[in-house]
């Protein structure tokens, strides 16, 4: 074999260069998705850092894991982006960020001089990607978007009467995602004319157009009856946590026929399912009807589950296509079944500067069977001197000025981040 077909293949997206301006979940996710895949993504951010620099959760030595959870693979550059001079480095970088360059990613409000018009006349084939609460210019944060399309009236225990939030900023995720998935294509239509692109995706219409997506818009708008809130039962088809022998509950999905089937056959209740069956003139083959008698199912399969361990649980339906797992919790992932988590193709040790050592992820996407490790998030304005003097070709005497009067790049000393307390760092804020 020779040399060239020994070598590493290339990232996917080798070459290209974003520069992204952005704080949260949503954006800097988009970002990172694309750092993961191999693009040189340079993270603007205000000298001092932005709004989720000392975002919860936190190392034991004060930084922020979220923010380096969500940085990971970037280059980090500061400047003081309330100065125009600040500014106009910014509106530099991207000008001058090579051919594979003239690409932002920002959920930042248009300052003079970095809004898309300024940029444009700058670098006529720019792609500009913002993202914004509302496509009507309001705000809105993940948290606020859930509350108003009613899904913490859908969560939580079927007698409880108000409102239930769940922790996961699923709408910043899919947000994220959407916002790579844009760039992307907007890369590929460039590729083929020539031409930048701007595109704004608000992350209300992310939530909304999933909600769409999944049936619940039409449901709402079609039935009489609105979907109500079921505990953890699942909707549509027989699903539910039970409880065990050894106290560890876990969780029980039917999906299909074959499914039903064999969670019977395991568990030895056919005769009773049948009886069921003939006393409510149901069709339990069918989900609608699984779903409709869950009460009753429930009920006489909750003594099966309750006479058993977990593992016996585990080891009775092994060979059944049913679907089970136990209820877990991230200590206990990270704890007991920490040597899973080391086995996993998709993490590694990653040595983090400020946090320490831990496993982190790195990008789902597998390509041609090859795991890409994760890379550590920069320690903020990291790479300020080294992004100047390598797009703007500005001198180390040049870069030294511009620290010195506070202008681009962090002050000596620690990294802002270190030594912040947990209430400086919860008032930090942001999704």
């Amino acid at each position: 074999m020779d040399d060239a077909a020994q070598q590493e293949p290339s990232p996917p997206l080798a070459g290209m260069r974003v520069i992204e301006l952005s704080s949260f979940v949503a954006s800097p996710l988009g970002g990172m998705t694309l750092a993961q895949l191999g693009a040189d993504v340079i993270r603007i951010d205000q000298v001092g850092g932005g709004p989720d620099i000392g975002r919860w959760p936190l190392a034991p030595s004060g930084h922020s894991l979220y923010w380096a959870g969500l940085n990971k693979g970037k280059r980090s550059v500061t400047v003081d982006l309330r100065s125009p001079e600040g500014r106009r480095i910014v509106a530099r970088l991207v000008a001058g960020s090579g051919e594979d360059g003239g690409i932002v990613l920002t959920n930042a409000a248009p300052r003079g001089g970095l809004a898309y018009d300024d940029l444009r006349a700058a670098r006529p084939d720019l792609i500009h990607l913002r993202l914004l609460g509302h496509r009507d210019g309001r705000n809105a944060v993940d948290y606020t978007v859930n509350a108003e399309l009613g899904f913490p009236y859908l969560t939580g225990p079927e007698s409880h009467d108000g409102p239930v939030n769940h922790v996961l900023p699923v709408w910043d995720v899919a947000c994220g995602l959407y916002l790579a998935t844009g760039l992307l294509a907007a890369e590929r239509h460039r590729a083929r004319t020539g031409e930048g692109r701007r595109i704004e995706v608000a992350l209300y219409d992310v939530a909304l157009a999933t909600a769409g997506n999944l049936g619940y818009l039409a449901e709402a708008q079609l039935c009489d009856t609105p979907r109500p809130r079921l505990g953890n039962h699942l909707f549509g088809d027989f699903g539910r946590d039970f409880a065990t022998a050894d106290g560890e509950p876990v969780m029980v999905v039917v999906l299909t026929g074959r499914h039903w089937r064999d969670l019977l056959a395991a568990t030895g209740l056919g005769e009773v399912a049948a009886a069921l069956e003939r006393a409510f003139g149901a069709d339990f083959g069918r989900a609608a009807d699984r779903y409709r008698h869950r009460e009753a199912l429930g009920g006489v399969m909750a003594p099966w589950f309750a006479s058993r361990t977990r593992a016996e649980i585990e080891r009775d339906l092994g060979d059944a296509s049913v679907l089970v797992a136990r209820y877990g919790d991230l200590a206990g992932l990270t704890r007991d079944d920490a040597a899973a988590l080391r086995s996993s193709p998709l993490m590694d040790v990653l040595d983090q500067p400020g946090a320490g050592r831990h496993l982190a992820p790195g990008p789902p996407l597998v390509f041609d069977g090859r795991q890409v490790p994760p890379r550590p998030a920069p320690v903020l304005g990291e790479h300020t001197g080294e992004v100047l003097r390598e797009l703007l070709s500005l001198s180390p005497g040049e870069v030294d000025d511009l620290r010195a009067r506070g202008v681009a790049g962090e002050p000596a000393g620690p990294a802002p981040e270190a030594g912040r307390t947990a209430a400086e760092a919860g008032r930090a804020g942001g999704r």
